[in-house]
């Protein structure tokens, strides 16, 4: 099973949208399809962010629902413990710990709709891919 970085962004698409490349894979991570790597970091930040009363309004299930789905979302994820701080130097440091969380947990690919912040790294990792969910479900 092929373990992935699921980016905030594309976790709120999958809200937010009633269909599209970014529900699918939230679907395939909780069919069991993929395995979504986490820490204590993303886990804050989906948290957070699927809180804003702009994701509110605009997802159309109700905040029961979505609790709901982010605890099966939870469930299938794989915790990792993050030991060492790469630093790849991202454009916004702020997405430096989901480079860190695939290397700590040799993730396959992280999965975003945040591309060009991503791939711009000034420290690059052989085997590590950044897609776009529609990307990733090509098998690009």
């Amino acid at each position: 099973m092929n373990k992935v970085v699921i980016d905030t962004s594309v976790l709120i698409s999958a809200l937010i949208g009633k269909t599209g490349p970014a529900r699918e894979v939230i679907r395939q991570c909780l069919l069991g399809q993929l395995k979504p790597l986490i820490s204590t970091t993303l886990f804050l930040e989906y948290e957070a962010v699927s809180k804003r009363d702009k994701i509110k309004e605009l997802c159309p299930l109700i905040e029961d629902e979505v609790s709901e789905l982010l605890a099966a979302f939870f469930s299938v994820c794989e915790w990792v413990q993050i030991h060492y701080l790469w630093r790849p130097n991202l454009k916004d440091e702020g997405d430096n710990f989901l480079i860190e969380l695939a290397v700590a947990g040799n993730a396959e690919s992280i999965i975003t709709n945040n591309l060009k912040d991503l791939r711009n790294a000034e420290l690059q990792f052989d085997g590590l891919k950044v897609l776009a969910p529609e990307d990733y479900l090509r098998g690009v």
